[in-house]
């Protein structure tokens, strides 16, 4: 999910580190993986305000950035555990044994048919074995009843199932049963749910804010309308011409307990549950980079700024983001190695294409307000 915890390590950090001094807060208005906010608000004396349009953003990064506190894990997930457990022994599915083309097709027929089992009837045969789609099911339908328990849960919950999904990087298309795909799909559905969601959940629940934010789902340029003078602004803009939450329509699915009507091979949602955004549309990214950013110097606010150095999809370049960036800043640049997902840019086959990340710069500007 994004090239920023690489960065981090990489010239982010130490930017941050220099930066971060005497502001009032830090704002993350493209939260994406949470990685940036979590990082300034375990590191920092400074409440952090982290927004995405896609719920799964905000779950992953609420789940730090509003507790002060460590979380008493282990009676949080034996009770958890126990429940879900109740449910799961109802269904009882079939476990995998081989990934044939006829034993993926079999799941697909079995899962299809659980009604009852919201995100197994989805995915179930596609991007997880029913095994595991059952155990998401049930542990997504007896998540602990209050937060900050229930949150840091469902982070657990989503971190394991990007971790199963037998998808190349992200979920856009699950891999389909084929001789070069098998074994990465005997992988992928081998890996255990309540184990996995038992070591996450005791990670997570060791990691916690300096001091008490919030995590909300909002568009980016409405959410520039509340900065204030003392923020420090991160702005992490898409950079694919193709809306990201048909990468990432799983997890979104998971974060909010239900995928709806699903359809197609990728099994994805119908347009009202996949959020929109003006970044991933060649004819509105650039105004709204433009608009974004005069909102930001306008209210007289420090902003870091990260975008790729080639031209990108939806339209932007980092020629073309340092230049919008000038008009209403004054501009410090470095540019750094990453690396970048395809986003679907080109047809992933596994073991005989690209790879679903290459290697690529980013342009890292420091902005303040004229």
């Amino acid at each position: 999910m994004g090239s920023k915890r690489s960065m981090l390590l990489n010239g982010l950090g130490d930017l941050l580190a220099s930066s971060a001094p005497g502001a009032g807060r830090f704002v993350d208005l493209f939260a994406g993986s949470g990685a940036v906010a979590i990082h300034v608000a375990t590191k920092y004396e400074m409440p952090v305000l982290a927004s995405d349009l896609q719920q799964f953003s905000v779950v992953l990064a609420g789940a730090v950035l509003e507790r002060k506190k460590a979380l008493p894990w282990e009676e949080c997930w034996n009770d958890w555990h126990q429940r879900a457990e109740r449910i799961y022994m109802r269904y009882r599915p079939a476990r995998l044994q081989k990934v044939t083309r006829q034993a993926v097709m079999d799941f697909r027929t079995w899962s299809e048919g659980q009604d009852a089992l919201h995100l197994t009837k989805a995915y179930g045969g596609h991007y997880f074995s029913p095994v595991q789609a059952t155990w998401i099911d049930a542990l997504r339908r007896t998540l602990p009843a209050k937060p900050p328990a229930r949150t840091v849960a469902l982070a657990a919950l989503l971190h394991v199932a990007s971790k199963c999904a037998a998808s190349p990087g992200h979920t856009a298309q699950p891999l389909q049963p084929a001789r070069s795909a098998n074994p990465y799909i005997f992988e992928a559905w081998s890996r255990d749910v309540p184990t996995l969601t038992r070591m996450l959940l005791q990670s997570l629940s060791k990691i916690f804010a300096k001091r008490e934010g919030t995590a909300k789902v909002a568009d980016a340029n409405e959410a520039a309308d509340e900065i204030r003078p003392s923020d420090l602004v991160f702005v992490d803009p898409p950079y694919s011409g193709v809306q990201y939450s048909r990468f990432y329509h799983v997890l979104e699915s998971i974060a909010r307990g239900t995928a709806g009507e699903v359809s197609g091979s990728g099994r994805n949602p119908e347009p009202r549950m996949r959020p929109q955004s003006d970044y991933s549309l060649k004819r509105g990214a650039k105004g709204a980079l433009s608009e974004l950013l005069g909102k930001i110097a306008a209210n007289g606010a420090r902003a870091i700024l990260t975008f790729p150095a080639h031209a990108c999809s939806n339209g932007l370049s980092g020629d073309i983001v340092r230049e919008l960036a000038r008009e209403h800043f004054q501009v410090i640049e470095k540019l750094v190695d990453s690396k970048f997902s395809t986003l679907g840019g080109s047809k992933v086959e596994v073991g005989n294409g690209r790879a679903a990340r290459h290697a690529a710069q980013e342009l890292i500007l420091c902005l303040t307000p004229k």
